[in-house]
């Protein structure tokens, strides 16, 4: 199949259209016009013989027949046609002439489309020299959506929009009527454009608005599709209800606009408007510097704009770039006009220039009064294709936007590439050019039994140049493509290319209408023909130049060769060399060289061997006893009526079987293919009772894959003799006539096996699915290999060197297989029972379907599901992944001691899946989807801290900070922000960590979940600051699948959100920290705080806030009485710990738990709050010294100790403390000794006198060992100066110690 030229349409009435046009040239005599000729043509004489070869001869007689119609006259007229082929408009000056669509029969009775004159008049008329001068300088026809909920995609009507050299721009009606008129610009209209909807193939591709364009030679006017086409149907309705009145007089609606004044180009004479673009980051920060320097600022997002293409001279071609919004819309004057008696005066002024009430007078009116004009916005091109000497003629728009054709002054055609600015190819030889663009879309037959059927079609684009110097229609592929089509017409044609389709369709509208338009139409005005090019998508699969499109044509020839009964032996021989010492590719060199080969039955076997332990395995779990009822089930016998009502006989004589339920088909497929399977039947004998029935072999393929998929467990039991058993009747059915294609060619897709995959695709009996698969595969490979060929072909091989047969079909098995062998480990993990008392809902089937559809991250998630339905900790299965690449490791796994062998196969399992899926099933997207699903448990049920604890612990797992930051950005907004200002706001209204009830009521968790869950939060937004500052220094992961599964669709995986998040902002992220960390603390030791007013007001505003926000932070230094509450809670919140620790004293320490209120993290967090709040830690540090000696805690108190910094204070804190100790040891100790009166008694009178102030009550532990309060004492004396105020009463109490411990 091959390009082609179709008439699909005649114009009638050539000669009148012409005559009408040209009635205002006079006839000149015979000789003058035919000298006039000769001395106009003698330059281009010699070269155009040279192209008139005996073709045109036959064009020259159809000139001298069509006398009148003949010469280049079109080429003097504005010509436009509606791209829906139902109007042409053609004008000269200022006269037009309307063509409408109509039905006719032909001589032979046959209906055709024509188009005939509808309309005739003068679009404007003119009184003066220079209104003569004004004419015709470009026109578009535009039809529009019916606004109907009927419609089906045709138009309401056709606007004819005329631009003129006086700047005007009018709309008129198919009939000729005037609607609106607007003088835009004082300088002549050169192009109009349209652009309509069309609904994006792809996602991500921008929705293009639909846009009327003008161009003046400095200027560029567009108007808003949406705009235009409301005020076009006013008009219309306008001009109906005066008609129907009797009046002419109608009142115009307002008409927004925008207006460029094009700067830096010299000349401009065509251009397009490319629509709506988004730069990428890298195109934005090369603008942005090379137009700001070094220095230039980047804004977060590109902005949007609208990309204008000139072409003209200086440069050659422009570029223009307006950003959106910087330009409002200029409403339209005419709306001031008021049809009314008061201001009937101005409004007939106003009319005359619009051109609704035309008679002299208002003619007159005009030229005296003229209408305002804007002044336009001055936009500089941004950049140009410079060549001094190249003038551009015209630009043509492709349909998808991103390349355009260009024509200039030295017969070039140059294709531009409009995303890059730059030209990617050109055409000598095409002088005066026109262009039009064709976008073919793929055969939707080709499709059907591909595994990617669902995907958009693809689409082909094609350029077409008319040439008319040459006479020929030239067809290129696109964007290197090589010329797929040329055609000879005649030299006076013109090719009509809109570019546009409806006016006033959107993605709603548009729904299920089929839109009949014409991309391409070739005019000749000779004939009166138009024709339109049809270009089969396959031209652009292969060029003139490709040896395999070659050689496929060469094995079509050798196979209709073979089959000619007629031809004699010998020379049939001498054509079969011939044609294959001419094929070049080896694959279809071998596909016919090859000799025939039956497959045998020993690959099956090494196949099934191979998966044996998985299958034995999978088996195993599969067999778990199940509930069902007799009457449903499809094993059950099956009654002679129930078979004769699946039956039906057609009027051909052939048996055919109606597909009922479910159940009734596989009933049907076990009734007469189970007893093939088990051996019970015999094979061959069914398979030809079954052929001489008539059934379909496509219908008897469907039967038995149904009974095999359905039957799995009994098929397990004995796989060898039921697989071997499935080979047969297969290999049986492939060779019934129908079944295989006889014209197959073995290098593309077969749809017999294609029916097979089909089938198996969508089963979830993985094991099943498999063995068919095995089977079908060495199937297809027998019957690739045992076409038939003659005898003597195998003759040939000696001419020929070894080749590697290739086969589309068999590379599909290939990867066909691949996907089932992973589907079948991964369907044997998913049915590993969970242990007793878990969670998690049914183990979930999996198929080849399911995983395409389940996206990139559909593997990973299954997984997820089954670790929370296992249970298994996130440092167990950060231990399996770590050892799944380790070869040593499943030894290890065998023989470690005290671990039962079912855990132990539960983990090889998970291993060989892993290994099967190293992309899909890598670490750190195996713990994101972890985390995400013990998240969403956990949201499930709040009162399960663990699932959120694990969740964490999960994402701490993920090496990558890029994947980390946004998972945690998304848990917080989707699970953790709203509960955590649930708390927090609770906390302040009651101002105290609340209770269980009111924790239940608000937070949606008891107090304990709710403890949990701060902390929880507080690991979080750590998790969050850290992987914040680590993501500049390593570069994002890249995320990729096994080769078997790139054509996954479906939602994109955790990981790839993560990788799409925004940055967040440091400050803010840590200031949520700091609060859930206040709030942690508060719930955790029962304190008493408005967590919120420890906040000055823009830290209250923060809160809560986007965290990819920039928010106002407080800076500065904070209000004394905040930074007084503040450090009140921090030291109560190290005195809860101390007493939380209260453990029994020692030389050493115990050590302490890493969760809960007696972690030993406490301290070092209370530190690090109080740096940030402006708290001094030193004060901290001092505090907590006094309360750990306050509580007895020596040995942890002389470790903090070593980190104050203002000894002095700490000394006098502790000399008190001492003293306390000293006065319940002498004054208020129950078993007071004379020993210790008689050492009270020598005491210093001063030293006395202070022991009996001290008070002992406020020690919470006060019987400490002697040798304890020496060392403190001993400390003491070390940390105060001698010029101390109380280092002489240290020195008294250093020998009261010393005297007691000696009596002791």
């Amino acid at each position: 199949m091959s390009c082609s030229l179709l008439e699909f349409c005649r114009l009638q009435e050539l000669k009148t259209v012409r005559d009408y046009l040209f009635q205002s040239q006079k006839t000149e005599p015979a000789e003058e016009k035919s000298q006039t000729e000769n001395e106009l043509s003698w330059e281009t004489s010699e070269w155009e013989s040279a192209w008139d070869s005996g073709d045109n001869k036959e064009e020259e007689a159809v000139e001298e027949e069509t006398t009148g119609q003949s010469g280049p006259w079109l080429q003097d007229c504005v010509v436009a046609m509606s791209p829906c082929s139902d109007l042409l408009v053609v004008a000269r000056e200022q006269k037009a002439v309307f063509l409408s669509a109509k039905w006719r029969s032909n001589d032979s009775g046959r209906e055709e489309m024509t188009l005939a004159v509808s309309w005739t008049g003068t679009l404007m008329t003119w009184k003066t020299t220079e209104d003569k001068e004004k004419c015709v300088s470009s026109s578009v026809c535009i039809p529009l959506a019916s606004q109907k909920r009927s419609s089906t995609g045709r138009p309401d009507w056709t606007c004819v929009v005329v631009g003129f050299t006086s700047g005007y721009v009018r709309f008129y009606t198919e009939n000729g009527v005037l609607l609106l008129a607007q003088l835009l610009h004082e300088d002549p209209v050169l192009r109009l454009k349209c652009r309509t909807y069309e609904i994006p193939r792809h996602p991500g591709v921008t929705e293009q608005h639909e846009e009327l364009s003008i161009l003046y030679p400095a200027a560029l006017v567009t108007i808003d599709g949406f705009s235009l086409f409301q005020s076009l149907r006013a008009c219309r309705n306008q001009v109906a209800r005066a008609a129907a009145a009797g009046s002419d007089v109608i009142q115009p609606p307002p008409l927004a606009y925008k207006k460029w004044g094009l700067q830096d180009m010299d000349t401009i004479v065509d251009h397009s408007s490319v629509g709506i673009m988004t730069l990428c980051v890298f195109d934005q920060m090369k603008n942005a510097s090379i137009l700001g320097g070094f220095n230039a600022s980047v804004k977060g997002s590109p902005p949007a704009m609208s990309q204008y293409v000139t072409v003209g001279g200086g440069p050659y071609t422009g570029f223009y770039y307006a950003v959106e919004g910087s330009s409002q819309p200029l409403l339209s004057h005419v709306a001031l006009a008021v049809a009314s008696k008061l201001t009937s005066a101005l409004f007939n002024a106003a009319s005359g220039w619009l051109g609704w009430n035309k008679n002299k007078n208002e003619e007159e009116a005009v030229q005296k009064q003229k209408p305002k004009v804007e002044p336009a916005t001055p936009l500089g091109i941004r950049f140009g294709l410079p060549d001094s000497r190249r003038h551009g003629e015209s630009i043509c728009l492709s349909p998808c936007n991103t390349l355009a054709g260009v024509t200039d002054d030295f017969g070039r055609v140059s294709l531009l590439d409009l995303a890059r600015g730059i030209s990617i190819r050109m055409w000598k030889g095409y002088r005066d050019a026109q262009l039009g663009w064709l976008q073919v879309p793929e055969e939707r037959g080709d499709r059907e039994f591909s595994p990617s059927a669902s995907l958009p079609r693809r689409h082909a684009l094609f350029l077409v140049i008319y040439a008319p110097r040459r006479g020929i229609l030239e067809v290129w592929a696109m964007q290197q493509g090589p010329r797929v089509g040329a055609f000879t017409v005649g030299k006076h044609c013109r090719l009509l290319y809109a570019g546009y389709r409806l006016m006033g369709v959107n993605s709603v509208t548009s729904q299920g209408w089929q839109l009949h338009t014409q991309q391409v139409c070739l005019l000749d005005p000779i004939t009166g023909a138009l024709r339109t090019v049809n270009i089969p998508f396959h031209l652009a699969l292969s060029d003139k130049k490709s040896e395999r499109a070659k050689d496929m044509h060469l094995l079509k020839r050798l196979t209709t060769i073979l089959r000619s009964r007629e031809v004699e032996p010998d020379i049939l021989e001498s054509e079969a060399k011939s044609v294959l010492l001419d094929i070049k590719h080896p694959a279809i060199k071998k596909q016919l060289l090859s000799p025939t080969q039956q497959d045998s039955f020993e690959g099956i076997e090494e196949e099934l061997s191979r998966v044996g332990p998985t299958l034995q395995r999978y088996a195993q779990l599969t067999s778990r006893p199940s509930v069902s009822f007799a009457q449903d089930s499809p094993y059950s016998p099956l009654p002679a009526q129930a078979f004769l009502s699946q039956m039906e006989c057609t009027e051909d004589g052939e048996l055919r079987v109606i597909r009922g339920s479910e159940t009734e088909w596989n009933r049907l497929g076990n009734f007469m293919f189970w007893g093939c399977l088990c051996g019970n039947s015999p094979l061959h004998k069914v398979c030809d009772t079954l052929q001489e029935a008539g059934i379909s072999p496509q219908q008897l393929l469907s039967l038995l894959l149904s009974v095999w998929l359905q039957r799995e467990k009994e098929m397990l039991q004995k796989p060898g003799e039921t697989v071997r058993n499935l080979h047969t009747l297969l290999i049986a059915l492939s060779n019934m006539k129908g079944a295989v294609e006889e014209s197959w060619d073995t290098q593309s897709i077969s749809p017999w096996w294609q029916q097979v995959r089909h089938t198996c695709i969508q089963s979830h009996n993985s094991a099943a699915a498999l063995l068919a698969a095995f089977v079908a595969h060495r199937a297809a490979k027998a019957s690739i290999t045992s076409r038939k060929i003659p005898v003597y072909l195998p003759r040939l091989l000696s001419l020929q060197s070894e080749w590697e047969a290739v086969s589309l079909e068999l590379e599909q098995w290939v990867v066909f297989v691949r996907q089932l062998e992973d589907v079948l480990v991964l369907q044997t993990l998913l049915l590993v029972p969970p242990p007793q008392g878990s969670g998690g809902g049914a183990a979930a089937q999996c198929s080849i379907k399911t995983l395409m559809e389940g996206g990139t991250g559909g593997i990973a998630d299954s997984v997820s599901k089954w670790v929370f339905r296992h249970n298994l900790s996130p440092e167990r299965l950060k231990e399996i992944l770590q050892k799944r690449e380790d070869k040593e490791a499943e030894d290890k796994l065998e023989q470690k001691a005290g671990e039962e062998g079912k855990e132990q196969e539960e983990k090889k399992l998970l291993v060989a899946v892993c290994q099967r899926f190293p992309h899909s099933l890598s670490p750190d997207l195996l713990f994101a989807h972890c985390c995400w699903e013990y998240v969403v448990q956990w949201n499930k049920d709040p009162e399960e801290s663990r699932y959120l604890s694990w969740a964490v612990e999960h994402l701490k797992l993920v090496s990558s900070p890029h994947i980390q930051l946004g998972i945690s950005t998304m848990m917080w907004s989707t699970f953790i922000v709203k509960r955590l200002s649930a708390a927090a706001f609770l906390m302040e209204k009651v101002g105290k960590s609340p209770k269980d009830r009111l924790c239940r009521r608000d937070v949606g968790m008891g107090d304990k979940a709710a403890t949990y869950f701060l902390g929880c939060c507080v690991q979080l937004l750590q998790i969050l600051m850290e992987a914040d500052s680590a993501v500049e220094e390593v570069p994002a992961p890249e995320l990729s699948v096994e080769e078997a599964w790139f054509g996954a669709e479906g939602p994109a995986s955790i990981a790839e959100l993560a990788l799409e998040q925004r940055g967040v902002h440091y400050p803010l992220v840590q200031h949520h920290c700091l609060l859930a960390s206040l709030l942690h603390s508060a719930m955790t030791f029962s304190l008493k705080v408005k967590p919120l007013s420890l906040f000055d007001s823009k830290g209250k505003n923060a809160f809560f806030r986007d965290l990819t926000t920039i928010q106002l932070m407080p800076s500065g230094d904070m209000d004394p009485g905040l930074i007084s509450l503040r450090q009140e809670f921090l030291l109560r919140v190290l005195t809860a710990w101390v007493q939380a620790i209260d453990d029994s004293s020692g030389t050493s320490p115990p050590p302490l738990p890493s969760s809960g209120p007696k972690a030993d993290w406490w301290p070092s967090m209370c530190l690090e709050l109080g740096s940030l709040l402006q708290v001094n830690p030193d004060i901290l540090r001092r505090h907590l010294v006094c309360e750990l000696y306050n509580q007895g805690l020596d040995p942890r108190a002389e470790e903090v100790m070593l980190e104050v910094e203002d000894k002095d204070v700490l000394g006098s804190q502790l000399l008190v403390l001492t003293g306390q100790r000293l006065s319940y040891s002498l004054l208020h100790s129950q078993s007071q000794t004379q020993a210790a009166m008689e050492l009270l008694a020598r005491l210093p009178p001063t030293l006395c006198t202070w022991l009996k102030a001290m008070d002992p009550g406020e020690l919470r532990c006060p019987l400490v060992p002697l040798p304890q309060t020496s060392r403190l004492v001993g400390r003491l004396i070390e940390i105060l100066p001698e010029n101390h105020a109380q280092y002489s009463l240290a020195l008294h109490l250093l020998e009261a110690v010393e005297a007691l411990t000696t009596e002791d």
